[in-house]
């Protein structure tokens, strides 16, 4: 059962690290794992639907870049690919994959690992695009990489930021476009699940997600600054580094 400290606790957990590429998504299974909330339909759609204080954040912080048609019709075509494939696969992500320690341990440790790898070897393919010159076939190829993020483990972000800069786009141009190109995923995502799901909440779990909506929104504030000051000086590989750590720190906790 999530109470009105454990939301707050997990508001703070998805808000400042939904927009870092170390999964908001693993943050809060594990999160959860170590509150002893057990995974229920409520756990799962309280997880995705406090996700849409992230998306307040961002809107509040981008809303000129929202009302760019140029920009909004390449966040449009970037978001079909994911928006396609989260509509055929909802409910096997949601049943089978989200909340599975085993498949986000594993994402978090190869993802991790593949980080490290393409800033070690691949990084020099980082141009000096902005998103205005991203084309339209590119916006749709880095919304095929965010779909592989349906993975929980995976990070949206990550799956972003890595195909955007393998496409020739800057560091903080294809930064920017992740945060932009979040709002209409966590928008599908948070709008799908209450439609198949708002009957069954009593009003005593409506302010458990209004708290951790409140906590989500202050914190993604934090993160969004936060990664662009980071990025100016330093690669994505104390990223991986982390992811791996966390994972290896997890383990030795729950054998101990």
């Amino acid at each position: 059962m999530i109470t009105h400290l454990s939301a707050l606790i997990l508001g703070i957990v998805e808000g400042f690290t939904e927009f870092l590429p170390i999964s908001s998504t693993a943050h809060l299974i594990l999160a959860s794992d170590i509150l002893k909330i057990s995974q229920s339909d409520f756990t799962k759609t309280f997880e995705i639907v406090i996700q849409s204080g992230a998306i307040l954040a961002v809107v509040l912080l981008y809303w000129r870049k929202f009302t760019d048609w140029g920009i909004l019709k390449k966040v449009i075509v970037a978001f079909i690919p994911t928006g396609v494939l989260g509509l055929i696969f909802y409910g096997v992500v949601k049943n089978y994959l989200l909340g599975s320690t085993a498949v986000v341990l594993w994402s978090l440790a190869i993802g991790g690992i593949l980080l490290i790898i393409f800033e070690k070897f691949l990084s020099g393919n980082e141009g000096m695009g902005e998103i205005k010159d991203l084309s339209y076939g590119k916006a749709a190829t880095i919304g095929l990489f965010q779909s592989v993020a349906m993975i929980p483990g995976v990070s949206r972000s990550a799956a972003t930021i890595v195909g955007g800069m393998l496409l020739g786009l800057k560091r903080e141009a294809i930064v920017e476009f992740s945060f932009l190109l979040a709002v209409p995923t966590m928008l599908a995502a948070t709008g799908l699940d209450l439609v198949k799901s708002f009957h069954s909440f009593s009003s005593s779990q409506f302010g458990v997600l209004a708290l951790g909506f409140i906590a989500s929104f202050v914190m993604a504030v934090v993160s969004i600054k936060f990664l662009l000051n980071y990025i100016r000086k330093h690669s994505f590989t104390g990223f991986g580094v982390y992811r791996i750590i966390l994972v290896v720190v997890f383990l030795l906790a729950a054998f101990v």
